[in-house]
């Protein structure tokens, strides 16, 4: 029993890893269905930079509502349903990733491989009815193998002769190799897409100057992802706007210091714009601002830090307000408004009128009091992201870079007989036939006889491949 069920088992084997030869490995191995998965991929991705991705609900439903639908059908219900605000972490998604580096890795070991493995055998010709089949042919009748040999090294050809009546030279067999590391370079950033979409997170933070924190408020996470390490945070020393003569912004600045547990600085940067600050992975970026506090004194009073908070302008431009008491029993006070750093601060009574407009370091007369507006405090929104997977797809797309111009070589084999006092040579290369056929004939015109008065006669006769 033991051995019939052995016999069955390998039987079973045997069925399956022919089912797989002949029925998965051709589809596998379809430049057509590449093709489509490549192209599918590239939609997909493109969708994926359409879409806002990692957003909230509210985000959605307000940006895809359902009437009127976006293109008749796109609603925020058809989004969340499909997974496209998360396209590069959905099952399919990854699934067609999976699927298109299957078929490369496949290919690779049936075609690519295979291909190399013949182009490094060599087979010597010993008759001359063979070279007739070569894309190009010649007849000499003067000259001998041992005269091609050094004219052919010169061209960079390796050649293998095992007698003196027959050589064969090649050269360029790294354009061989290039399919390869295309293919090897494609899977490469597959797979680090794939890693960096499962470990990667993307995190906001908004900030004061002057504050310390560690990354927490994550939106948007793979299944894998880690959390940030807690033996770190970042404190914000200042945050800053240049603006143009106009009064437009020009461009924002944080300069941020990185701390470790003894809040000792171990990284510093100035961040804004396309100049973010990185560290252990983890990349700040420099995306948003707003208005934290204000900081005033009335009469003689303490200095007071007032948080100040945006209001509802219903898409009319962005505005900071804060109350500031000026009756110790509340009983009575004045809003503050503004609208940039620039120092410029508006005054409202409780009536809604507009009392007076300082800068900052200015003081006014409100309600009794001597107000004294001290600054204005900025606060940098940061987008956070950490992906471990970029150094991977860096990594391969320097290898697909490598595989392209690999690829360019061409792969050129050159064959030699002599026999009944005639040379026969031929050759043959998978690109630039042109400058093959150039090259063959300046070999074949060294090959002159001693006297510069005689002549040399050649026939060359270009046949199909």
């Amino acid at each position: 029993m033991t051995i019939e069920n052995s016999v069955d088992k390998k039987s079973i084997w045997s069925a399956f890893g022919r089912l797989l030869r002949q029925e998965l490995l051709p589809v596998l191995t379809d430049l057509r269905l590449a093709i489509v998965m490549l192209l599918a991929i590239a939609i997909f991705s493109v969708t994926g930079t359409v879409i806002e991705q990692g957003q909230s609900l509210a985000f959605y439903q307000a940006n895809y509502p359902e009437h009127p639908a976006l293109f008749g059908f796109l609603t925020w219900k058809v989004l969340l349903t499909l997974g496209l605000d998360h396209v590069y972490r959905t099952w399919w998604f990854l699934a067609l990733l999976i699927f298109f580096g299957t078929s490369l890795t496949a290919c690779t070991f049936t075609r690519q491989l295979p291909a190399l493995k013949a182009a490094r055998r060599w087979k010597f010709y010993d008759e001359p009815r063979q070279f007739q089949k070569l894309a190009l042919s010649a007849e000499v009748d003067n000259g001998s193998v041992n005269s091609l040999t050094q004219l052919l090294q010169n061209r960079r050809y390796k050649v293998f002769q095992e007698k003196d009546d027959s050589l064969y030279a090649r050269k360029g067999l790294i354009g061989r190799i290039g399919p390869i590391v295309v293919h090897v370079g494609i899977v490469t950033i597959l797979l680090g897409s794939i890693w960096g979409a499962m470990t990667g997170f993307v995190a906001q933070e908004m900030v004061s100057s002057g504050n310390t924190f560690q990354v927490k408020n994550i939106i948007d996470a793979g299944p894998w992802a880690t959390a940030v390490s807690k033996d770190w945070s970042v404190r914000v020393n200042r945050f800053w706007i240049d603006y143009t003569a106009s009064g437009g912004i020009d461009q924002f600045y944080s300069d941020m210091s990185v701390l470790n547990n003894q809040e000792q600085e171990v990284d510093r940067k100035t961040i804004f714009v396309n100049s973010p600050l990185r560290y252990r992975g983890v990349t700040f970026y420099q995306t948003d601002w707003g208005i934290s506090a204000v900081r005033v004194r009335v009469n003689k009073s303490p200095i007071f830090q007032l948080p100040m908070a945006q209001l509802n302008t219903n898409g009319q431009g962005r505005i900071w307000g804060t109350w500031i008491p000026t009756k110790p029993d509340l009983s009575e006070g004045v809003s503050l408004l503004t609208k940039d750093l620039q120092g410029t601060v508006l005054i409202y009574d409780a009536t809604g009128k507009l009392v007076d407009t300082v800068r900052t370091g200015m003081s006014t007369q409100v309600n009794g009091v001597t107000l004294k507006i001290l600054d204005v405090l900025g606060s940098t929104g940061l987008q956070i992201k950490a992906d471990p997977g970029i150094p991977v797809v860096y990594t391969g797309f320097a290898l697909l870079m490598l595989g392209v111009v690999m690829s360019y070589f061409s792969h050129s084999q050159i064959w030699v007989l002599q026999k009944d006092s005639r040379l026969y040579v031929g050759g043959k290369t998978n690109r630039a036939q042109v400058t093959f056929e150039r090259e063959m004939l300046e070999i074949l015109d060294k090959l002159s006889l001693p006297s510069k008065d005689e002549e040399k006669a050649v026939a060359i006769e270009p046949h199909s491949a």
